[in-house]
C-alpha cells in the first residue's frame, strides 16, 4: 500500500494490522508489537523521512507466513544515520524527544534492518 505523507493516513496502517490480526488469528502480544512498531515506523517515515510533504509517498509492504510477519516501510526522504540515534534511556537523553521510536522498534521487532541510508526499514516479528 502507498499513501501521501499525512499523519491522518496512519489510520490506514492501523486498520491493516487490525485486519491481519483478525484474519490470521495473531496472538494479542504479536498484535500489540506490530501495532506499536509499525505505526511508529510509518510515523517516522511521514514526519522525519518525508518531512510532512504531502507530495511524497510512504510505501508499506508486508509478508506473512506460518512463522513470521515482515513489514517494510519506505519513504522518499534522504535517510538518516541510524547508528547515531541516541539511547533514550540514558539520563542525558531522557528529556529529548528524538530516538524513542527507533528504540521501541528495536525492542518490539525480532529483527530490524535499515536500508537505503535509513529511508527503508524492515521489521520482522516471529509468530510461531
Amino acid at each position: 500500500m502507498e499513501f501521501n505523507s499525512e499523519t491522518k493516513n496512519i489510520n490506514i496502517v492501523e486498520k491493516l494490522i487490525d485486519d491481519l490480526s483478525a484474519q490470521y488469528s495473531l496472538h494479542n502480544d504479536i498484535y500489540g508489537k506490530l501495532l506499536l512498531a509499525v505505526v511508529e515506523g510509518v510515523n517516522n517515515a511521514i514526519v522525519h523521512g518525508n518531512k510532512l510533504d504531502k507530495e511524497k509517498l510512504v510505501v508499506v509492504e508486508y509478508l506473512l507466513d506460518d512463522t513470521r510477519v515482515e513489514f517494510t516501510i519506505k519513504d522518499e526522504g534522504t535517510g538518516f544515520d541510524y547508528t547515531e540515534v541516541p539511547d533514550p534511556t540514558k539520563p542525558e537523553n531522557l528529556e529529548k524527544t528524538h530516538g524513542r521510536g527507533i528504540f521501541l522498534m528495536h525492542h518490539l521487532a525480532d529483527e530490524i534492518e535499515f536500508e537505503n541510508e535509513g529511508s527503508i526499514v524492515k521489521m520482522t516479528f516471529n509468530i510461531d
